[in-house]
């Protein structure tokens, strides 16, 4: 067994574990810590009281750790030594070590809280800070304080600051390794390099080649995708220099990363991802080309499922990258980019918990027992909105229930939890089953969270100009495509991705292991049914991301299709989605994008839906409002009905003329803006108005009320109900209404010493007029004032009349509150005037004698 350089701490390892049952092992790339202290902890006898879990950040990592330390102990893996990552089991009744993913652990810690049969838990690469890791530190930790104190706890890191680890272990004993790596050569690019990142790695081999290349070169890429580009451009220096190019990602099959990491007879370029980053040693890499790139874990804002970008690393796993050159002897490192541009990255990645979707983390937690997950001891919290929407999520997928702090999983949750994927695609693998489509339900699962298997967006989505479903066409490409086979070329033929396709194949298989084999729904009876169901349930994974579709004024052809969210905002439907006739649709995949100054959303995959069906899946979501509407034209409350989801209308009708609560009530709010005088003749209300203010300053013991805005909303209140219109209200008796309101008491004493109109003693009638400031007056002919030696007075004989004494030419000759005054001072000299103005009309001497003329008939 060839010896590594964590070999000589290995007593110290399991001396201190012993002792404080946790420890923190701080050690180099290299060193050896991820094959070696898992044997030496099986060695010492942790093994006997239970199982020891290894935590592995990738599956690639679990499988070759699990293989290189049974071929060390000389068995095969499955025997004391096996491993368990997603869809993969390779274990046996004798294993003592397990090496595991970090999701693997977490549903384990969810079907059996308290690890029974595990005496040991390795938390390795923990400096990733990958989400699960981090949750499953923090639930072990609280599992030892809490239940199980029995339980060992190791945490592995290469590059992480131990110290913050080790606190949140209860200040657990740190043991450092410097490990034993050979020197490595780094090299930076002068400049930058503007060609296709696959020529600068092939310029790369070649530069290592001509300078005596003796060994393997390991070159690390964002992604597939890149992998192929690069093997392509490798392919002639490859072929001139006996070169084996071999790719290595966890996508592949087994037998082919197993090719890239067993020892060949030829020298390899092995294109790979960051999973030779954290795994065990290549043997015979003497070299590496380093793009400094990766597809960190992200998640797409519009779907929240996982997604992965490309972007720059940090200097740590720059620099375990560079360590994989120096395991075994001298060796080199070239990067694709700039000293410049190292000195510029942070020291580490940035914690997945602060850029990764977590409604799956919140469900599982949910499901430990976690009713708030603000409130559990995270190794570092995750912001307080991403929280929210987690939580928001899981409760419009029906798989929360409750507030904050009283969380509960449904049932329906709780069945999520058996699939392993991101609760949307759970919640659409559970509906399909339910309506007797599962086995497809678990394609179009699978099939969301690759995305799309279309090579690139300038390919065709499918062989239909219109459809009902985006997602559903590529359910149909995807069986023809798994039915070439081994036949790569005749997918890409397709448009389609043949990596792509081989990927969404596999999961689908392992999800449709998942479900029930038997009392399930019966499948569709008819192809419509089954394509409905298969839509149905793409709508229950995401309720939030429903819209209409519409095509603004200038739009023309397929372009400018837009979807309107019932949520909020808009998007523009990509020009090649194939559906283009429907009124509702479901957004399955959508990205902003930037052109120029502006940024945009762009709707990639959608499926059109039915509103029935969001009446059916989310009750509570639709709304059955009734308002009413003004139209001003006719001045008419109109009602008007709306079945609404969010912001979407998905039914209205309208109602004119019909008398109901909501329209007398907007009738009463538009009537108040125009106001009570408005309804009524001339100016009947004004005048009220001020006969009522009158009277109450010269008689406030009569106790009338104030005449205010109040009292003319009370009045039009009574006049409204049972009307729509400004029409109805204008037939109606305002005047008998306001009296109403006011009593049978203030209307009499109104009557009595307020009135409205006053009879003279020739039998003629006028109007007192009441105005604001000015003393109430009356205006009359001279003449009916005959024989009275006073003026009339009002207020219970407090105020007298103004009068307004008129020619016959109806002008005032005298305004005066003292007529006996007038008869004796000013009339003489008027008389003498009116006399020669106007002969026919009497003008005696003695107008306290004559009788007032009697008013025309």
């Amino acid at each position: 067994m060839l010896p590594l350089p964590i070999d000589p701490l290995l007593p110290e390892i399991v001396a201190t574990l012993s002792r404080a049952r946790a420890l923190v092992l701080e050690a180099p790339a290299g060193a050896g810590k991820t094959t070696r202290v898992p044997r030496a902890l099986l060695d010492a006898g942790f093994a006997t009281q239970g199982e020891i879990l290894v935590l592995e950040p990738r599956r690639i990592a679990a499988r070759l750790a699990a293989r290189r330390v049974a071929e060390e102990l000389g068995e095969p893996v499955g025997r004391r030594i096996g491993y368990r990552v997603r869809f993969e089991d390779h274990v046996g009744p004798e294993t003592r070590v397990t090496f595991v993913t970090e999701g693997v652990l977490t549903r384990r810690l969810l079907s059996d809280p308290q690890l029974r049969g595990v005496s040991v838990v390795i938390l390795d690469e923990i400096h990733e800070r990958h989400l699960v890791g981090d949750v499953a530190l923090a639930l072990l930790r609280r599992l030892v304080q809490d239940t199980r104190p029995d339980l060992f706890l190791v945490a592995m890191s290469a590059t992480l600051d131990a110290a913050p680890v080790a606190r949140f272990l209860g200040d657990a004993p740190i043991v450092r390794s410097e490990g034993r790596l050979f020197p490595i050569a780094v090299e930076h690019a002068d400049r930058r390099d503007e060609r296709p990142l696959e020529a600068q790695v092939a310029s790369a081999v070649k530069d290592l080649v001509a300078g005596g290349l003796d060994g393997d070169v390991l070159v690390f890429l964002p992604g597939a995708a890149e992998i192929r580009r690069a093997a392509e451009a490798c392919e002639a220096v490859a072929n001139r220099e006996n070169l084996l190019v071999l790719p290595l990602h966890g996508a592949l099959p087994v037998a082919e990363q197993d090719r890239a990491v067993r020892p060949a007879e030829r020298r390899k370029v092995i294109l790979s991802t960051n999973v030779a980053e954290s795994s065990v040693t290549i043997d015979g890499v003497v070299a590496v080309v380093d793009s400094g790139l990766a597809r960190i874990a992200s998640f797409a804002p519009w779907s929240g499922l996982p997604m992965l970008r490309v972007g720059p690393v940090g200097k740590a796993s720059l620099a375990q990258r560079a360590g994989r050159a120096g395991r075994t002897r001298p060796g080199r490192c070239v990067r694709l980019f700039t000293a410049g541009d190292f000195a510029l990255r942070p020291d580490f990645d940035r914690a997945e918990i602060h850029r990764v979707d977590l409604a799956e983390t919140v469900l599982e937690l949910t499901a430990h027992g976690v009713r708030d997950p603000a409130e559990f001891p995270w190794f570092e919290a995750p912001p307080e909105a991403s929280l929210r929407a987690a939580v928001t999520l899981l409760s419009r997928l029906g798989f929360l229930t409750g507030e904050r702090g009283a969380l509960r999983v449904t049932p329906l949750g709780a069945r999520s939890l058996a699939f392993p994927v991101h609760p949307r695609q759970a919640r659409l693998l559970l509906e399909a089953e339910a309506r007797g489509v599962g086995a497809d339900g678990a394609a179009l699962a699978a099939l969301v969270a690759e995305r799309d298997i279309v090579v690139n967006d300038s390919a065709p989505r499918g062989h239909r100009t219109t459809s009902t479903s985006d997602v559903v066409d590529a359910l149909e490409r995807l069986e023809e495509a798994v039915s070439f086979g081994n036949a790569p070329h005749r997918v890409r033929a397709m448009g389609l991705d043949p990596l792509r396709v081989s990927t969404v194949d596999r999961a689908r298989k392992e999800l449709s292991r998942l479900l029930p084999r038997r009392g399930g729904a019966p499948r569709p009876s008819s192809p419509k049914a089954h394509d409905d169901a298969l839509r149905i349930a793409l709508l229950a994974g995401f309720p939030d991301r429903v819209g209409r579709l519409r095509r603004p004024a200038n739009a023309t052809g397929r372009a400018g299709l837009e979807v309107v969210f019932a949520s909020g905002g808009s998007a523009v439907l990509h020009e090649r989605s194939a559906v283009r006739d429907a009124d509702l649709v479901v957004a399955i995949d959508a990205e902003s994008r930037t052109e120029g100054a502006r940024t945009k959303v762009v709707v990639r995959l959608a499926s059109a839906i039915e509103p029935d069906w969001l009446l059916e899946l989310f009750t509570d979501d639709v709304r059955d409002t009734t308002e009413a509407v003004w139209n001003d034209a006719a001045e008419r409350a109109e009602v008007v009905r709306r079945l609404s989801y969010e912001s979407l209308v998905l039914e209205e009708s309208r109602t004119k003329g019909e008398a109901s609560a909501v329209a007398s009530a907007l009738l009463l709010t538009k009537a108040q803006a125009r106001g009570l005088a408005s309804f009524a003749e001339e100016d009947v209300v004004t005048h009220l108005r001020e006969r009522i203010e009158f009277l109450r300053g010269a008689c406030p013991e009569l106790g009338l009320p104030v005449f205010d805005g109040a009292l003319e909303a009370e009045v039009l209140g009574v006049l409204c109900e049972g009307h729509t219109s400004f029409a109805e209200l204008a037939k109606s008796d305002v005047v008998g209404a306001l009296h109403t309101r006011l009593g049978r008491e203030a209307t009499r004493a109104l009557a009595e010493h307020a009135p409205e109109r006053l009879t003279l003693p020739g039998g003629r009638g006028v109007r007192i007029h009441y105005e604001p400031g000015v003393p109430p007056w009356i205006a009359s002919r001279l003449q009916d004032f005959f024989g009275r030696k006073t003026g009339p007075t009002l207020a219970k004989g407090r105020v007298p009349l103004v009068l307004h004494l008129l020619a016959p030419n109806q002008r005032a000759v005298q305004v005066t509150t003292d007529l006996a005054g007038f008869w004796t001072r000013h009339y003489p000299a008027i008389a003498k005037e009116l006399r020669r103005k106007y002969p026919r009309h009497p003008w005696p001497d003695d107008p306290l004698s004559a009788s007032p003329p009697a008013p025309k008939r």
